[in-house]
């Protein structure tokens, strides 16, 4: 009889309330068992030389050393997998730099909220289980694309659109900080809470070279901007005389998401048939196969990120062993494949 190992998980937090309800809520779930807890990074640090967990869940602010300094100081000697436990501060967007593989949004208090954050954080939980940490860093080294420097002019009808999940944070930021200013329009899905798909917009806002912003119903898809779908909302493109704009909807979740890359990449495929260019980074799940799919029948260019380069090697394997996928890039030639169809095809 073949038993399941459970995921042994570390819970670090330095308040008592949220580590007693991380605890008990964890320990409700049966493939997941809480081997130890530490109230700040130095505890943390014993727990896992002793426990040797496979996950751990690290709050953001903590006494003496916060979490993004740990994660920086833990990773290049023990990577592990690591789920931020976050109140909504840009600050988890630096963990996720430093390695953390994906992060829950704290509820205000213990008392609110605390089911659809305990639920979320099972789910973050196995999924961080099965990610590759650590060396994988190594790997997001870009190529260097000569015209990320070069002035192009970008043609107005064609749309690029980009769906990720877990790991997608940095992934989908090492695509478009290559990427020169005169792009052609972009629409990205990330998997993430309200709240947090602002802060992260504007963090790419801050270091790509082209404009990103979160998507509002009526926003005109254009070159040099980038839409980035707001958490809980759904995300459509929509043509009409003038050009494509977005729509965006609390609709019902879609795979489990909202938004969902299969939404936008459905509504892509109609809207902007051959015209398009479909890219699928790291993530757990489905989400996205058959939108992909779908935009590859109706003429589009579709790229899947490689195995070794994904954080999560979940939904671009189900879209390329679907057929959805033309091309699969590790993630460092996603950027350079883009760049060299768009030229061929005379669209910059």
């Amino acid at each position: 009889m073949n038993i399941k190992k459970k995921i042994r998980v570390l819970v670090v937090d330095d308040s008592l309330i949220f580590r007693e309800t991380i605890v008990k809520g964890l320990s409700r779930d049966a493939g997941i068992e809480v081997v130890g807890t530490a109230v700040d990074a130095y505890m943390a640090r014993d727990k896992i030389l002793e426990l040797q967990p496979d996950v751990m869940t690290l709050d953001v602010e903590m006494p003496r050393m916060n979490g993004v300094e740990f994660v920086k100081k833990l990773m290049p000697q023990y990577p592990m997998p690591v789920v931020m436990v976050s109140s909504a501060t840009e600050t988890v967007f630096d963990a996720l730099k430093a390695g953390a593989v994906d992060f829950v949004g704290k509820p205000s208090n213990a008392g609110t909220g605390t089911d659809s954050f305990i639920n979320e954080l099972i789910i973050k939980v196995k999924i961080a289980s099965t990610a590759k940490v650590g060396k994988l860093k190594h790997t997001f080294v870009p190529e260097a694309t000569d015209s990320a420097s070069g002035v192009v002019k970008a043609k107005n009808d064609v749309i690029i659109a980009i769906g990720a999940s877990t790991g997608g944070t940095e992934a989908t930021l090492e695509v478009i900080k290559e990427l020169p200013r005169e792009m052609p329009g972009i629409v990205i899905v990330q998997h993430m809470p309200p709240v947090f798909t602002k802060m992260y917009a504007e963090r790419l806002n801050n270091i790509c070279k082209i404009e990103v912003k979160e998507a509002q119903t009526g926003d005109t898809v254009r070159p040099g901007l980038a839409l980035i779908a707001p958490g809980s909302f759904q995300l459509q493109v929509i043509k009409d005389r003038s050009g494509y704009f977005v729509k965006c909807f609390e609709g019902e979740k879609v795979n489990g998401h909202a938004p969902s890359v299969d939404v936008m990449f459905e509504s892509v495929a109609h809207t902007a048939k051959d015209k398009a260019i479909g890219i699928i980074l790291t993530g757990m799940g489905n989400d996205g196969a058959k939108g992909l799919l779908e935009m590859r029948k109706n003429g589009a260019y579709t790229i899947g990120q490689d195995e070794k380069t994904a954080v999560v090697y979940g939904m671009p394997m189900v879209a390329y062993n679907i057929g959805a996928v033309e091309k699969q890039c590790p993630l460092g030639s996603i950027a350079g494949e883009l760049l060299d169809y768009l030229r061929e095809k005379k669209f910059i």
